[in-house]
């Protein structure tokens, strides 16, 4: 894999990670929120949304695939989510407990 090819692979990774929690941003902030903050949400949501389908189909131009990119880019994803919210999960604990 040039480097090219892993920078392209990083920025995407990247932004794809940006679109998805400000997509579950948007819909955190448009369900709890009221007025202003729930448009914001619904901004936050359409956001991300563009964000990560143009980050998308920008590697597919990019590289002509993106199939196995796409599967791996879900199993990073998957690990950076989980492992934010154990980290989460053990400062809420400690904190608790002192």
């Amino acid at each position: 894999m040039s480097l090219a090819i892993t920078a392209l692979a990083f920025v995407t990774i990247l932004l794809l990670l940006f679109a998805l929690f400000l997509f579950l941003a948007g819909i955190f902030t448009a369900y709890f929120g009221s007025g202003k903050s729930r448009a914001i949400g619904v901004v936050l949501l359409v956001v991300g949304l563009a964000v990560g389908i143009l980050s998308g189909y920008y590697y597919h131009l990019a590289t002509g695939g993106f199939g196995s990119f796409l599967y791996q880019t879900v199993l990073v994803l998957v690990a950076a989510v989980l492992g934010a919210l154990a980290a989460v999960g053990v400062f809420l604990v400690a904190i608790m407990k002192s």
